[in-house]
């Protein structure tokens, strides 16, 4: 009942909205014929958008850059683009590319062209404007994943020594130093490369002065500025602590737990769309249970293996009951995140979005049943103590506990119970087994393997978070299929193509993403990016593209790509005649080995 509850609600009808910018509409229109040059471009998108110096770029008919004004927002309106054009501008087609910043921080651009009197035969070609550099985009993925688990470490064991309350904290303070080093320096490699992030550039471009500045004045670079204050403020703030009250200790821990967990709900999914209050709350409060369950059982599994002693009983049941309510408002918060992402059945399976939504769910629910597990070991461990405290005999200690008494007298084991013969005591159990001692230290060992077995699938469940943070949400891709065309990135007439590989070796499989501008006679450009079979950026010694023309009998031409550091590419080849070319690309993977792929390729005029 439940379970069913939960769907319905997950996957119920809502109202539309995104969170990803969309293209509403743009003046002039896409493919419009124009009888007087318009004073202005203007792009209206479906949530607030952040600009950038070269949001725009139009080019003539002879394919010649034009000079604009400086990008705006149109009558103050933040879901608007809009920069002026000159006058005296010719007839014929011209051909807009336009790049901004969603609300959410996520990059998006497009193109789009019209007319001026009459269209021109052969509509300019622009270079590439690409959605992302794969190597910057590979970075910049890497510091949000380290960011997110060093913010669940940090955040995590602080609350375990704070509300669970171990007697030896020592094991904690390696966590705390890596999850405090690590958000830093994972937050100061955010902001170096906001800049190429933003503008689809290489990690080279990130110390250019314009750029730098222009991205840590929007609202993605000031939120990671922000907690760049707030970890060097928590440094400063430890020692001062120390002197305070536990109550003090901890209203100043949970302040800056909220505080940085405000950092990346004020500059991500939950910045934009509809109820943006309510939904930065519940990312608040997603992301802090998140880390006072998967950090607190890092922070546990630490006290378990390293303690000098044990932790008390008192010490694992309070944190069974923290991790109980950190699941209750995973539940909660992640039920409303999953419906304003998805808003429709259909969604869960048929878009990127449902599907990583999907994978991190099954993944939960193993979480969940190990949790479930820790949670038996743990009610174990306390029945034998209960059951002696009724009898009103002596108590032993947990072995090795702090100033543990000599037992006085016998201590009659526990009854078998529910366990039985065939449970963690029965026949697989030692001899000595049933007594007292040996039933802790055999259930203390299974709730550090279940602890483990949590610690690990929490590890895929941030890997998979970080991903789906990243994704465009179900609602905004719906919304931006509506929108105008083209929706993507390039330029009118690019060719794509996405072709497999396997050269029979190990390691020698994978894919090549490839990109041709504008795959029309004459000059083009030419990107190429090599995958792993995981979908993981690949590099290779050596790619090679030729195409030939065999009706004509033209060809082999070299398209002569490069490496640049990631990607390969050319912005010189060219191809003189229409028709159907073929396209052979040869990978190579080692120093001996390389295979061949042929692609038919049509170019028109």
């Amino acid at each position: 009942m439940l379970l069913g509850t939960l769907l319905v609600l997950l996957l119920g009808g809502a109202a539309p909205a995104s969170a990803h910018a969309a293209l509403r509409g743009a003046d002039p229109e896409d493919g419009s014929v124009l009888k007087s040059a318009p004073t202005h471009i203007t792009l209206t998108f479906t949530e607030s958008v952040g600009l950038l110096e070269d949001s725009f770029r139009v080019y003539s008919p002879d394919n010649r850059r034009i000079h604009l004004g400086e990008p705006r927002h149109a009558d103050d309106a933040s879901d608007t683009a809009r920069a002026k054009l000159p006058g005296g501008l010719a007839d014929g087609t011209y051909t807009v590319a336009w790049r901004v910043i969603s609300a959410d921080s996520h990059p998006v651009s497009g193109a789009f062209s019209f007319s001026l009197g009459k269209p021109s035969p052969t509509p300019p070609a622009a270079p590439a404007d690409h959605a992302e550099h794969p190597v910057t985009k590979s970075l910049y993925d890497t510091g949000r994943y380290l960011a997110y688990t060093a913010a669940a470490l940090l955040i995590g064991a602080a609350a375990f020594a704070a509300l669970c309350r171990p007697p030896d904290t020592a094991p904690l303070r390696a966590p705390l130093l890596i999850g405090w080093w690590t958000l830093l320096t994972a937050t100061a490699a955010l902001l170096v490369l906001r800049a190429p992030y933003e503008r689809g550039t290489s990690p080279g471009t990130a110390f250019d002065p314009d750029a730098f500045t222009g991205a840590l004045t929007g609202r993605p670079g000031l939120a990671l500025l922000t907690r760049v204050a707030l970890l060097l403020t928590a440094a400063l703030l430890v020692p001062l602590l120390r002197r305070r009250t536990p109550r003090t200790r901890l209203a100043a821990g949970a302040a800056l737990s909220v505080a940085l967990a405000l950092t990346w709900a004020a500059a991500e999914h939950a910045s934009a769309g509809i109820q943006v209050p309510l939904a930065m709350t519940s990312s608040v409060l997603h992301l802090l249970a998140m880390a006072c369950w998967l950090g607190g059982l890092t922070a546990l599994l630490l006290t378990l293996h390293r303690a000098q002693t044990p932790p008390p009983l008192a010490t694992v049941t309070r944190f069974s009951r923290l991790a109980l309510a950190s699941v209750t408002v995973l539940v909660v918060t992640g039920v409303y995140q999953s419906w304003r992402g998805l808003g429709s059945w259909t969604a869960l399976l048929e878009t990127t979005y449902g599907k990583t939504l999907t994978v991190k769910l099954a993944a939960t629910l193993f979480l969940l049943l190990a949790a479930a597990m820790s949670r038996r070991w743990t009610a174990l461990l306390a029945r034998p103590a209960t059951a002696l405290a009724q009898t009103g005999e002596r108590v032993p200690e947990l072995v090795g506990a702090p100033g543990s008494p000599p037992a006085t007298g016998p201590v009659s084991p526990a009854p078998d119970g529910p366990d039985g013969p065939d449970g963690p005591d029965g026949p697989d159990a030692p001899e000595d087994s049933h007594g007292p001692d040996a039933r802790e230290g055999l259930h203390r060992r299974a709730l550090r393997r279940s602890v483990l077995a949590e610690a690990v699938v929490a590890v895929l469940v941030l890997l998979v978070t970080t991903v789906l943070t990243g994704t465009l949400p179900a609602r905004a891709e719906a919304e931006a299929a509506k929108a105008p065309e083209p929706q993507v990135a390039g330029l009118p007439g690019a060719e794509a193509f996405t072709i497999p590989y396997d050269a029979g070796t190990p390691g020698g499989r994978g894919t090549v993403q490839l990109t041709m501008d504008p795959g029309r006679v004459g000059e083009n450009g030419l990107q190429a990016v090599v995958f792993d079979p995981r979908g993981a950026l690949s590099f290779v010694p050596e790619l090679r593209i030729s195409f030939t023309l065999g009706a004509k009998d033209i060809g082999p031409i070299d398209a002569k790509v490069t490496d640049r550091g990631g990607y390969w590419a050319t912005s010189d080849l060219n191809l003189p005649l229409e028709g159907t070319w073929t396209m052979k690309m040869t990978i190579r993977v080692s120093e001996v080995d390389q295979v061949s792929e042929t692609r038919q390729v049509r170019i028109s005029r």
